[in-house]
């Protein structure tokens, strides 16, 4: 069963070029998953208040099929499949007058912050409707970076204010723009696949080291593609990530 919630994009989530910047198309995503959660008496902030109980993303992978542009109505919809294991997948869809222009899958892990442990989906007792999931060709794949690639230092990041939730670490929202910051030129491109890799957080006030190497296209893809991650100051990996964009528009 898909839950719907509709939107009107803002001007102010677009960019020079007046795309909507990934980080808001994956924040329309996770607020109707929000919305969902709080309707089926699930609020994600009382879960963690009450129960101890917090989603963690591992991994989400998106898909762009076509530029979405300010003040435009469209339709997100979102659902996520049956776990008896530690995933949790989500998946996520926006339709704009009945096309697909996006779409997105996501793998979670439940923590619990009482028992410092991982919960299995088998004893995560919820009434919550389920659907099936999409043909996971349809996303780019899991980003692994081959240990033969050498990745090149492109800059530094601190983690402010403007990034942080709740936990003082950085929001999952908030990395496919920051990885947009430290590719090479952005003008008149648009992102139309990032698959990133949730390694380690990272926590308010450290600083990310950015690496970032051009990445092999696909047969049939067009465009540009690169491979990046970050280290914490502590030097383990924050984010794995894969980037394709679009020829200029």
């Amino acid at each position: 069963m898909k839950y719907s919630e509709n939107y009107t994009t803002r001007w102010h989530d677009t960019d020079s070029c007046h795309f909507l910047r990934p980080t808001a198309i994956l924040t329309y995503m996770q607020e109707t998953a929000n919305h969902q959660c709080r309707d089926y008496n699930m609020d994600l902030n009382e879960l963690y208040r009450n129960e101890g109980l917090g989603f963690l993303l591992s991994r989400i992978q998106l898909t762009v099929h076509k530029p979405i542009f300010a003040y435009e109505d469209i339709t997100v919809n979102t659902w996520c499949t049956e776990s008896k294991s530690y995933a949790f997948m989500r998946y996520f869809e926006i339709l704009r007058g009945g096309d697909k222009v996006a779409e997105a899958m996501s793998t979670w892990a439940l923590f619990d912050a009482n028992a410092k442990t991982l919960v299995r989906g088998s004893d995560f007792k919820r009434d919550f409707p389920y659907d099936e999931a999409p043909d996971a060709s349809r996303f780019p794949p899991r980003v692994r970076i081959p240990s033969s690639v050498v990745l090149d230092v492109v800059g530094e990041r601190k983690i402010t204010y403007s990034d942080i939730d709740f936990n003082l670490h950085m929001n999952n929202t908030k990395y496919p723009d920051m990885i947009c910051d430290y590719l090479p030129d952005m003008t008149g491109k648009w992102v139309k696949e990032i698959s990133v890799s949730y390694l380690k957080e990272a926590a308010f006030g450290d600083s990310l080291t950015v690496f970032r190497h051009p990445a092999e296209l696909s047969e049939g893809d067009e465009g540009e593609a690169y491979l990046v991650r970050t280290l914490r100051s502590d030097g383990e990996t924050n984010i794995d990530a894969y980037i394709r964009l679009s020829g200029k528009e």
